[in-house]
């Protein structure tokens, strides 16, 4: 047995003997394969251990809104390390906590002014679904306690936000899951019925319509909540087609059942206001939020409830028992602040906007590749959807998703030095999600890449 202080023959050694990742297939490291290792990373570029240098085409996981080696947001942690490293705010409360509330709550629309600090976006997506179930019951509605969520769509993985999760590559080792979970389809306009005619609006209406059809067939003294990404990830940048968010906002009032933007993802930036839903023009109930809003400097979530929402918990005198030891973590506040601040300080909400246009229409020309299907996303969050055939839109098998996207694709990019995802847990795409402080030329170089690669990879269809 290997002793705590020995220090492994090599790197790869002790990732293949110790270190568990996560989502990941460890039999390569078995099998004499390697796993790329990251020693830093500055602007939009990552570096591995041999010094090589990679553009940071997903910010990390959709984290890292300001980029990499920000030195300001580093002498925050510091002097709040110092100050206040660690205390819980289970019935106490700190100033970062304070502050970081009082600011979210300032970007979130509407009445949204009740700040729950979690540890990330598994932690809110579970936070809200338990207050959707609590609050109901306090209203004398215990049956409401079901939840809708869109195909495909991944929620995370804690044992309730993975019930509201689509992926069954995700759900079903851990089954049985928290029951009342129910589907309802998503927005891929690209693959939408030949009915529509290439009418966006009507297959919009047609897919929020699919919702209240769920919430009758189920009885709305059952349902409690709606969980909807701004942009949906997976499957490949879903954005709402016109009128969608409008009528799901129109369905919830009527029947009262709570909406809740989960935006994990598209929160601070990543589709160009701070909060997406605000893009969209929809005021929900509850926001799920976490990654950019420390971009990645500290692991952070929030839910953001309406003050009705907290009304029984505040006048009221009931308590949410509900919370997380490191959830509002004050170094993790102090870094969100600082975070923020550059954000206002360098127009980054306004840098998205000006510059989303340049973004959709540089990957746009990939379109020009057979093996391009499809183009799709909003702000700096995009999908590039791979198909066998254009004309049909015909997906590619199994064996080719296996051989072409996990086994030549990502490897290539990865090679020619754009780190990115290559994801097949629906149709086959890349998607992209740069920090916010990439530019044109930035798009460029990303563009370069990938159609380098995808022309190689047409010859292998």
């Amino acid at each position: 047995m290997t002793s705590p202080t020995t220090t492994p023959a090599t790197t790869q050694d002790g990732i293949r003997d110790h270190l568990w990742m996560h989502m990941a297939n460890h039999k390569h490291l078995f099998e004499g394969g390697t796993t790329p290792v990251i020693t830093r990373g500055e602007g939009h570029h990552i570096y591995d251990d041999a010094g090589r240098g990679y553009i940071d085409g997903l910010a990390g996981l959709f984290v890292v809104q300001v980029g990499h080696g920000r030195e300001e947001i580093a002498q925050t942690a510091y002097e709040q390390s110092k100050k206040l490293g660690f205390m819980p705010l289970w019935s106490y409360a700190h100033e970062p906590a304070v502050q970081l509330a009082e600011r979210l709550a300032g970007y979130a629309p509407g009445d949204l002014n009740r700040v729950f600090f979690t540890s990330g976006g598994g932690d809110s997506v579970e936070s809200a679904f338990k207050l959707a179930k609590n609050f109901f019951k306090l209203q004398g509605k215990p049956g409401k306690h079901k939840v809708i969520s869109r195909a495909v769509a991944y929620h995370g993985t804690p044992h309730g936000a993975l019930t509201i999760t689509s992926l069954p590559g995700l759900r079903n080792q851990f089954e049985p899951l928290v029951p009342g979970a129910l589907k309802v389809p998503n927005t891929n306009f690209y693959r939408a019925d030949a009915r529509f005619d290439g009418d966006e609006k009507a297959f919009g209406r047609w897919a929020a319509d699919r919702i209240e059809e769920q919430i009758l067939f189920e009885g709305a003294d059952s349902v409690a909540a709606v969980f909807l990404e701004p942009v949906q990830n997976a499957g490949g940048c879903f954005p709402p087609p016109p009128g969608y968010f409008e009528r799901v906002r129109e369905i919830c009032d009527e029947y009262d059942v709570l909406l809740v933007s989960d935006e994990t993802i598209c929160a601070f930036g990543r589709v160009g206001s701070m909060f997406a839903c605000n893009d969209f023009g929809y005021v929900p109930d509850i926001i799920t939020c976490a990654k950019g809003l420390t971009s990645g400097y500290a692991p952070l979530g929030a839910m953001i409830a309406s003050d009705r929402l907290f009304e029984p918990f505040g006048r009221g005198g009931e308590t949410f028992g509900h919370g997380y030891t490191f959830g509002g973590h004050p170094v993790a506040c102090a870094v969100a602040m600082t975070n923020l601040d550059i954000f206002e300080r360098e127009g980054l909400n306004d840098r998205v906007q000006e510059n989303a246009p340049a973004f959709r229409s540089t990957l746009e020309k990939l379109l020009a590749l057979d093996i391009v299907g499809d183009v799709r996303g909003e702000g700096y969050f995009y999908g590039i959807e791979l198909v066998k055939d254009k004309a049909t839109k015909e997906s590619f098998t199994d064996e080719e998703s296996e051989r072409i996207l996990k086994g030549f694709v990502t490897n290539k990019l990865w090679e020619e030095g754009l780190y990115c995802r290559a994801d097949d847990r629906g149709d086959p795409v890349i998607q992209l999600s740069p920090p916010l402080t990439c530019g044109p030329a930035e798009f460029e170089e990303m563009e370069a890449i990938l159609r380098s690669v995808l022309t190689q990879a047409q010859e292998l269809l």
